[in-house]
């Protein structure tokens, strides 16, 4: 999500009319992917691993595309933090990653 992408079905409302607002979270968002630490692609790993974790198909679909299109993350790489979430918030939405992974890889 780097840069003025947005995946929420509402931000371009709010960008419309709440330019203020976006404004802010367009800042936020550059600040959170620009971390003193860590590179901008294991920041997306974590974006995924969260996404994934919370089970929304859309979301984890559109983090997956993103990995894959902007940072030539692999399907292993995605795999091995689909194991983390397998661990960390149990199968059903390990399961309903890896099926949207296989999706999107096809």
């Amino acid at each position: 999500m780097k840069g003025k992408v947005f995946y929420g079905k509402g931000m371009a409302d709010v960008k419309k009319d709440c330019p203020d607002i976006y404004e802010a979270i367009v800042n936020l968002n550059e600040v959170v992917y620009s971390g003193k630490s860590l590179d901008y692609k294991t920041l997306k790993l974590i974006a995924v691993a969260i996404t994934a974790s919370n089970s929304d198909d859309r979301a984890i679909e559109k983090q997956f595309k993103s990995a894959i299109n902007e940072l030539g993350v692999t399907k292993d790489e995605l795999m091995d933090v689909l194991r983390v979430v397998l661990l960390t918030s149990g199968m059903p939405p390990f399961v309903k990653a890896v099926k949207i992974l296989s999706d999107v890889i096809d």
